[in-house]
């Protein structure tokens, strides 16, 4: 959801700096464990006085807190800066937010208006999530009257309750991985106060009308997922035989018993929804693309971290528009989720599901750079999910101002990968940081902090992949970015 009010980083640096934040009912909350769930958070804060909003942001370990009363946020920030203030067992910090007030859907003003229905997105979605996952999910805390599952910004669903399971469902819920490091709930009061569902299937479910119509499956090309439909079926992912659901919040308020967790199933593919106009494809449409500075090869380096790249052509009838055709429908559903939106070389990105099913290489014509409008990069070695040990080895991660670099020769140093983002008239880093290597490496590897976000994104785009030669060498180096999983250096 866009639209929330929340802190820049510069304020979290140092728990020292809160007196330079003027005091606000909203406090920055910081250092949280990844299995934390608002839950946790209300339960540890609510001694400092009655908080009426908590915004989950599961990525960057961090929340914001509302509290109802401006004397609330200072007991909290200053107990925090004399004591430990432990929530789900680790300890926490805490600043005023620069905003007075967290931004929330128009019927999430008020969690006691009634409202019943929930808007869940689903974050770093690495398998399938059908209704039934989400009923595995989401039933245990109170029955589930209806879900629908769609695909806008991402994947997001929205979840039907009855009148006072909502709420409960939110607390427990929101911020928790489905699966382990991954699938990340965020959650919100929706604005429908109700749902309508037309069709039994993977995609939306009336649960008090079983008699629905159910979509048969659809006979269009499928494509096996690297990891296979599920986590129960692929046993070398590190989780052991199947990804079971994490555990709820361990304060034993909404505690299943393992007798209580349904045994895994393989779910089939999703197919169409009620709410889409076309069926889930491994095709993605990007538009807003620079028509001067991104071509189908740059297109490749910020897709690939996604999922692999079978294709890419431009739409010579829609200019700044490219067709992406991806190993799977879940690499789409990760590239919608971490790139819809970002800026690009001063341009926004729109990232959705294209209407094609395949990437056809007709109309070809050349780009303003000279280079071809279409390129097959099924062959390529540098796409990053080829097998399942390769593809477990990924972080997917949303864009930030970090890159992490590696596979460069020990004899590249600051001021050469300074020199290379200046001959590619791409922003500079602004701080930089090599990780130890064994004296037998042949590679470093290490990270580059950039003012922004942008610079960042735009950096990997042009030098993802970059030939790096050196004297005598019989071999170029290839080098390797990535986005990194620390917001600073």
């Amino acid at each position: 959801m866009n639209g929330f009010s929340h802190s820049s980083p510069n304020e979290l640096d140092s728990g020292s700096e809160a007196h330079r934040i003027a005091p606000s009912p909203v406090v920055h909350v910081r250092g949280l464990c990844e299995s934390v769930v608002e839950a946790d958070l209300v339960e540890a804060l609510e001694k400092f006085g009655n908080i009426c909003y908590v915004m989950m942001m599961p990525f960057k370990r961090q929340a914001l807190v509302e509290f109802e009363e401006v004397q609330s946020a200072d007991r909290c920030v200053a107990c925090g800066s004399q004591e430990p203030v432990y929530i789900a067992g680790q300890q926490a910090y805490f600043n005023y937010s620069t905003s007075k007030r967290i931004t929330r859907p128009t019927n999430a003003d008020d969690p006691n208006s009634g409202n019943k229905v929930l808007l869940l997105s689903i974050q770093n979605p690495l398998y399938p999530i059908t209704t039934d996952v989400l009923y595995t999910v989401c039933n245990p805390i109170g029955n589930v009257l209806r879900i629908v599952i769609f695909k806008r910004n991402g994947i997001q669903a929205m979840v039907e309750y009855p009148s006072a399971n909502a709420q409960k469902a939110k607390a427990a819920l929101n911020g928790a991985d489905i699966y382990a490091g991954c699938c990340t709930l965020k959650i919100e009061y929706a604005r429908p106060s109700r749902l309508n569902v037309i069709r039994n299937d993977n995609d939306s479910w009336d649960y008090t009308k079983p008699f629905l119509l159910r979509r048969e499956r659809g006979k269009g090309r499928q494509r096996q997922a690297i990891l296979g439909e599920h986590p129960s079926s692929y046993s070398d992912n590190g989780y052991g035989s199947h990804c079971p659901l994490l555990p709820l919040p361990g304060n034993n308020r909404f505690k299943r018993s393992s007798h209580d967790v349904p045994e895994v199933v393989t779910y089939p593919l999703p197919q169409t929804s009620s709410y889409m106009s076309h069926a889930s494809s491994s095709v993605a449409m990007v538009s807003g693309l620079h028509p001067a500075k991104m071509n189908c090869t740059r297109i490749f380096n910020l897709f690939c971290l996604y999922g692999n790249i079978e294709k890419v052509k431009f739409m010579k009838s829609v200019p700044g528009t490219a067709l992406v055709e991806m190993g799977d429908e879940y690499a789409v559903d990760r590239a919608i989720t971490h790139l819809n939106s970002i800026k690009v070389f001063s341009k926004r990105l729109n990232v959705c599901v294209s209407k094609q099913h395949a990437v056809i290489p007709s109309q070809v014509f050349e780009l303003e750079d000279g280079s071809s409008s279409y390129k097959d990069f099924a062959m390529t070695r540098n796409n990053r999910f080829t097998s399942a040990g390769q593809a477990s080895k990924n972080i997917i991660q949303p864009p930030s101002c970090v890159l992490h670099f590696y596979n460069v020769p020990p004899c590249i140093s600051e001021d050469d990968l300074q020199r290379l983002c200046t001959e590619h008239d791409v922003p500079g880093f602004i701080k930089y940081k090599v990780f130890d290597a064994k004296p037998s490496s042949k590679t470093i590897s290490g990270l580059l902090e950039f003012d922004s976000k942008t610079h960042a994104v735009e950096v990997l785009t042009v030098l993802n992949h970059y030939q790096i030669r050196i004297p005598n060498g019989s071999n170029p180096y290839t080098l390797k970015l990535c986005f990194s999983t620390s917001s600073h250096l």
